[in-house]
């Protein structure tokens, strides 16, 4: 018989798989930092005011956080592969009405639709596990989660010295080749994952968590321009507060929600997504503040006076450290588990803010910083999707990984905000300049050291793995991960999928659903129609199996718990069998 895991069909996959996913979360992270260079210079080239001008990044901000859970819901329907394609093609259509523009509006059209390319890491995360075996999976998520952060310190010394010596629409005309390049590597090297989720897409709540999101997020990127105490800032968070309080309780009672609340509201999951924002917080500080202060004149007293590809350069070794992380991670993760790992990062990140604070003397030090929190900021990256992957079910991977991308994405929002607002109150004003203090800067890192606390108070009230709930999910050797199926076996259901005449049918999609009506796991049979499903508790359960060019079938079983497996065949049509 083939062992498989619970709701993952393990099959062969070609070697560049995992490379050719994380180009493309590089390739996303390169869309969203290619305009941090020219920042200063958007009301200028776009001949606007400074205030229009943020609409260019906060439109790509906002379709993001929408896009990134609905393509991950629409993934887990119709296929991670087919909307991985999507996403990036939509990115290469933004990038190219970018491209041929310098006027407002059409420029914010391009940034929304390149916004919706942040899909793809969710997407990424879920066809992973879809498609490679256990023992490289830990890595590979590892370095696909990292991504955002590898593309975005090596985009941005590439994008400063494209911007200083080229014609700045040359930045989307890059974009969209890098783009089409991830584009045709996927359809070349990835296929399509077999696992589907049950049920139809969720219209209205995708309609109504993006306009929860878009209320939420755009008095958070825009309140210092209209002020936080402003009736339009406060208008819009209660708005926010009061459409996505209405959503969930629809979310509720939908039979096939876009996002699972009760899941979503469990304990791993809700405090891995909670780390996660802080996370986000602390990643995008650094991100704020090292540039500016390596670009400030020398005349300031403290500022490094360095050029803008050799500030890009200093920050550069963020990125490149975190994707050095990710098989540092895989051997924590092994030996310790995902949990550990997290709180091990969060732990670094706490050390290189700490450090930082006194190391903003000369670009050397930068650097340093720069490298031990790119340690530990990819360490707890490579964290979150193990530990969201290891307490859903295989269907609602891509919607669940969605959702914790969301929330690294909401994080930076806030950071963003805060650390700009924390700036502008303590710059010094010269000739009607504001000059960021060195005392924002500090005062800056300190924020980060908080929410670095935070994070660590929440990973260390995470739940300890309990095999005995499901099989944990760890980067580990092959014959860990042969021992964890076994395991995985012995608390579970297996059998064959029969025709009328006693023949096994070959990939027949096998679902388990619980006693609530929620799907546990899925599989596919193997050629001689074998298939094995794990249960993550004992009770009643319905197997529900179907083929093309057979009936369905929908069959009651009970799991005592007990450590040996449930047989039970599965004849498609045949009458209902209870074991």
């Amino acid at each position: 018989m083939t062992l498989t895991t619970t709701g993952r069909t393990e099959r062969s996959a070609s070697g560049a798989v995992v490379p050719v996913l994380a180009f493309a979360g590089i390739v996303v992270a390169v869309m969203q930092t290619l305009l941090v260079p020219v920042i200063k210079d958007l009301p200028q080239l776009l001949d606007t005011s400074p205030s229009d001008a943020t609409w260019v990044l906060t439109s790509t901000l906002l379709s993001g956080a929408v896009a990134t859970p609905i393509m991950g819901r629409l993934g887990d329907l119709y296929g991670k592969r087919r909307m991985l394609i999507a996403s990036l093609s939509v990115m290469v259509v933004g990038a190219l009405v970018s491209a041929f523009t310098s006027a407002l509006l059409p420029m914010i059209a391009g940034r929304t639709l390149q916004g919706f390319a942040m899909g793809a890491i969710p997407l990424g995360i879920g066809l992973m596990r879809d498609m490679l075996p256990r023992e490289r999976l830990g890595s590979a998520m590892a370095l696909m989660s990292s991504s955002i952060g590898v593309g975005g310190g090596l985009a941005l010394p590439a994008a400063a010295m494209v911007a200083q010596h080229a014609d700045w629409h040359t930045l989307f005309y890059g974009a969209a080749g890098l783009g089409v390049l991830s584009i045709g590597l996927t359809l070349l090297v990835v296929r399509e994952s077999p696992a589907r989720a049950e049920g139809s897409f969720d219209l209205p709540g995708a309609l109504g968590l993006a306009g929860g999101l878009v209320l939420l997020l755009l008095p958070v990127t825009k309140g210092s321009d209209w002020g936080w105490s402003s009736p339009t800032t406060l208008g819009l968070f209660a708005a926010a507060v009061a459409v996505l309080l209405l959503w969930g309780l629809m979310e509720l009672r939908v039979a096939a929600p876009l996002v699972d609340l009760r899941t979503t509201a469990r304990r791993e999951v809700l405090l891995t997504n909670l780390a996660s924002i802080m996370v986000g917080v602390s990643f995008y500080v650094v991100s704020l503040v090292l540039p500016q202060l390596l670009q400030l004149p020398t005349a300031t007293g403290y500022g490094l006076g360095q050029s803008m590809v050799v500030a890009g350069l200093c920050v550069a070794p963020l990125g490149l450290t975190m994707m050095f992380t990710a098989p540092v991670y895989a051997r924590l993760s092994a030996r310790y588990g995902p949990k550990l790992t997290l709180i091990i990062g969060l732990l670094i990140i706490a050390v290189g803010y700490a450090a930082g604070l006194g190391l903003m003397n000369a670009a050397w030090q930068t650097v340093v910083v720069s490298v031990v929190l790119g340690a530990g900021i990819g360490l707890a990256y490579s964290s979150l999707p193990a530990l969201i992957v290891g307490a859903v079910p295989a269907s609602e991977t891509g919607a669940a990984n969605g959702l914790n991308t969301l929330m690294r994405s909401i994080g930076t929002s806030v950071s963003s905000a805060v650390i700009g607002m924390v700036l502008a109150n303590t710059a010094h004003h010269t000739g009607g300049l504001a000059v960021p203090s060195m005392h924002g800067f500090r005062v800056s890192f300190l924020i980060a050291t908080a929410a670095v606390v935070v994070g660590l108070a929440l990973a260390l009230c995470l739940p300890r793995p309990n095999l005995s709930s499901g099989p944990r999910l760890r980067a580990s050797s092959e014959e860990d991960a042969n021992l964890a199926r076994a395991e995985a076996v012995l608390r579970g259901f297996r059998g064959r999928v029969l025709d009328a005449g006693g023949a096994p049918v070959a990939r027949a999609k096998v679902t388990l659903i619980d006693r609530r009506g929620r799907q546990a796991g899925a599989t596919l049979s193997a050629e001689d129609g074998s298939y094995t499903l794990a249960v993550p508790a004992r009770g009643p359960y319905v197997l529900a199996a179907r083929a093309a060019g057979h009936g369905p079938l929908a069959s009651a079983a009970n799991h005592t718990g007990e450590d040996h497996p449930v047989d039970l065949d599965l004849p498609l049509p045949g009458e209902s069998v209870t074991a």
